[in-house]
Formats: structure tokens, C-alpha cells, sequence
């Protein structure tokens, strides 16, 4: 009986670490395949990864020029108005 139970135990063990190991795999091949979307629109945008905005929009903003940086931050990311006034806003800070 005891035997029964180990073996129980173990099967149970090697078949919960391969559906964990596969689903790890499937969930590796998709944030490969968002990796590469999102390189494609950061190149498209001319972005830098992990940049909030161009540096373009950057300087205005420093330049005290926020409707000439809100205008081209909404102009590059195709944001609205008020993600871009707050986008800038930070920029500021």
C-alpha cells in the first residue's frame, strides 16, 4: 500500500512540472512574439526602449515649450490630449 501511494505521489509530481515547464514555454514563445511587435512600433515611432517620449519632446518640455511638446508627443504617439499633457507634465518634474 504504501508503495502504491509513493508512486502516486511521484506521478502526480513529474505530471505537474511537465504542465508547468510546457505552459512556461508557451508563455515564453508569446513575450518573444510581443518583443518583437513592440521593436517593430518603437522603430516605427523612432522611441528608444524604455524612453517615455523622443527626445525631441523632451526638450521642449525642458524649454518651458509644453504645447509645442504636448502637439509632438501626441503627434508621434498618437495619444490624446490629456495622456500627453500628462506625459509632458512628468517630463517637467
Amino acid at each position: 500500500m504504501d508503495v502504491l501511494v509513493l508512486l502516486l505521489v511521484v506521478m502526480t509530481g513529474v505530471t505537474t512540472i511537465v504542465t508547468v515547464e510546457s505552459r512556461a514555454s508557451r508563455l515564453d514563445k508569446r513575450i518573444r512574439g510581443l518583443e518583437r511587435r513592440l521593436d517593430v512600433l518603437l522603430d516605427h515611432w523612432d522611441l528608444e526602449a524604455g524612453s517615455a517620449a523622443p527626445a525631441d519632446v523632451a526638450a521642449l518640455a525642458r524649454a518651458g515649450k509644453d504645447v509645442a511638446a504636448i502637439r509632438k508627443y501626441r503627434e508621434i504617439t498618437g495619444a490624446g490630449l490629456r495622456e500627453a499633457k500628462e506625459a509632458v507634465d512628468r517630463m517637467n518634474r
